[in-house]
């Protein structure tokens, strides 16, 4: 009966863990951090970046979603309707490394969410500062767009609950037969008490802390002006040429403007 529950749970984490939001955003987190390598190496939402990108590197490396998929293709696909037939199962120690890896995939997307956190609250502070404007401008649009992928997505939660099911399995495959591969660890049987925080109320948490942070608006409207206010300006100039050709001559020149810098 748990290995359709556990092959379905798998291929959840999976699907999650593989999403394209996540590896996107990785991706412009690296080019971001290699564009501005040298000239902001002291930089404390630099130095925050970096250890965001740490964190999802660690993840990669790890191979957790490579773990996950090999043990999904372990179960059988298709359950026997006979009460006492024999069934291919996943082995103890295939089972105890997934397990392993789930906990540490979860300690580290934790670890993530705190991290991605902690640098938009940075950034947003340095761009109240006016500092750095670009840079600090594309790190919180990054940073709140992966913060919201790994939330919207339920990353963490699918491994929670893929976690919770793989014990069980664990427990039903060790009756069967003794094959211990990982000694000196104990498995907990309540992950929240593992990760050390209840989830949901360290989310809310951290989305309250974003979302009630100083905002820069004052200069972000000069550089970023509203669609009405962007479209009348530019029906002023059209028509302010318009007029001024109209009674000039069309003979006059025009300075060459190649090359000065516009302010």
């Amino acid at each position: 009966r748990w290995l359709p529950v556990l092959r379905r749970r798998c291929d959840v984490a999976g699907k999650r863990l593989s999403g394209t939001g996540l590896a996107a955003e990785g991706r412009v987190l690296r080019a971001v951090l290699y564009v501005y390598h040298s000239r902001l190496l002291r930089h404390r939402p630099y130095l925050a970046l970096q250890q965001v990108e740490q964190c999802l590197k660690r993840l990669w490396k790890m191979n957790l979603l490579s773990c996950i998929e090999t043990l999904a293709e372990l179960i059988p696909k298709k359950s026997t309707s006979q009460t006492h037939a024999e069934c291919l199962v996943p082995s103890q120690p295939m089972l105890e490394t997934v397990a392993l890896k789930v906990l540490g995939g979860c300690k580290l997307i934790l670890r993530l969410l705190d991290c991605c956190c902690k640098a938009f609250l940075l950034s947003v502070k340095h761009l109240c500062s006016e500092e750095f404007i670009l840079l600090n401008t594309v790190a919180s649009g990054l940073l709140s767009r992966l913060w919201f992928v790994i939330q919207y997505r339920c990353v963490l939660q699918s491994l929670m609950s893929l976690y919770g099911m793989l014990l069980t399995s664990l427990h039903l495959v060790s009756e069967t037969q003794q094959m211990p591969y990982i000694t000196g660890f104990t498995f907990p049987s309540d992950i929240g008490n593992f990760l050390g925080v209840n989830i949901s109320s360290e989310v809310k948490k951290q989305k309250a802390r974003m979302l009630t942070t100083k905002k820069p608006t004052s200069w972000l409207k000069k550089l970023f002006p509203t669609m009405p206010e962007a479209v009348s300006e530019v029906v002023k100039r059209r028509n302010f040429l318009t007029s001024t050709s109209a009674v000039n001559n069309c003979s006059i020149p025009y300075p060459a403007d190649i090359g000065e810098p516009v302010l």
